[in-house]
């Protein structure tokens, strides 16, 4: 058992392809995980097509973010897990690491929880990368309270946690996205037409004050629409806050911005305790039923990875699209 299978990408824009290469051995620091699921981001597909300098992934390599599995072998001075455990974390695919499309894969303990026990490893292979996304935003950078109103720019991957966890921590919460009205509808929140004016949505549901906090997930035009939305000495955040953007609207509202970069702790090996901790307290709101993964039904394994990479592109997925090994 010193060999394992991988999806491994060659060249940019070329398709996954299936080989048997040497499995990892764990360094002081690192479990060993039997990958039982992988989900894959909007980030993978960038990634394979050399469209993403910023995760400095060079290839060949073999992607995938988030990973779910069980604990195989443990590294020197490694006390947190044990050999069985499940676990679930963001542990490689960008920054020169491993990715989680192979049968194993080496990670860094301080980047993974124990997997919620009330849900499948596919469930659970949805969350890590979004889960982070949201919460550093909107509880790390925007600091968020219970009885606050937080609209939320795109009900996505990331939107539809913000969403949830707005809803777990108290948050009186809004979401605006073309698509999928339904959906806000169903996590509790109240959905605000994209066809009305921005304005005349803070005088219905803010009395014109604006919003306590808008986490933006779409960027561009969604940005320009948070700077306008936020209430005087509100909070914005924003995971996708690339582009120019005049600023004058927070200015004149002595109101504040932040960016959301989930990479940094894989790129820099700063900070990632805290991508751990996050992990934990994601998994208790999901045991407490207040937090749920939405997964496409149809079924992919690494023989099947491009297909799946395929339905990612199309947009034509109703949830986390998932590979499971």
């Amino acid at each position: 058992m010193d060999s394992m299978l991988a999806a491994i990408v060659e060249m940019a824009g070329k398709p996954a392809i299936l080989k048997t290469i040497a499995r990892p051995t764990p360094k002081a620091g690192e479990v060993l995980v039997r990958v039982k699921a992988s989900g894959l981001n909007p980030l993978d597909l960038k990634i394979r097509a050399g469209l993403a300098a910023h995760a400095k992934q060079p290839l060949p390599a073999i992607l995938g973010i988030d990973l779910t599995g069980v604990v195989e072998d443990l590294g020197d001075g490694v006390t947190e897990f044990s050999v069985g455990d499940e676990v679930y974390g963001m542990t490689g695919g960008v920054g020169g690491h491993q990715g989680s499309l192979a049968q194993y894969s080496a990670v860094d303990v301080r980047l993974i929880a124990q997997k919620p026990s009330s849900i499948t490893m596919r469930e659970a292979a949805a969350l890590p990368l979004a889960a982070i996304t949201a919460w550093e935003g909107l509880i790390d950078l925007a600091h968020v309270k219970a009885g606050e109103k937080l609209l939320v720019i795109g009900a996505g991957g990331v939107g539809q946690i913000v969403i949830q966890i707005g809803r777990a921590i108290g948050a009186d919460v809004y979401a605006i996205d073309r698509s999928k009205g339904e959906f806000i509808t169903d996590m509790g929140a109240t959905s605000l037409a994209v066809e009305t004016g921005i304005l005349e949505h803070l005088e219905v549901h803010t009395a014109g004050h604006g919003f306590d906090v808008v986490y933006d997930t779409v960027g561009g035009e969604g940005l320009d629409t948070a700077f306008a939305a936020v209430a005087r000495r509100g909070r914005v955040v924003s995971c996708l806050g690339w582009g120019t953007h005049a600023l004058a609207p927070l200015s004149f509202k002595s109101a504040s911005y932040a960016g959301v970069f989930t990479l940094v702790p894989l790129l820099t090996g700063e900070g990632r305790e805290r991508h751990g901790e996050i992990l934990r307290e994601v998994a208790s709101i999901v045991d407490d039923g207040k937090l749920r993964a939405l997964v496409d039904g149809r079924t992919y394994g690494l023989d099947t990875l491009n297909d799946a990479f395929s339905l990612l592109e199309s947009r034509a997925n109703t949830g986390k699209v998932v590979v499971s090994l």
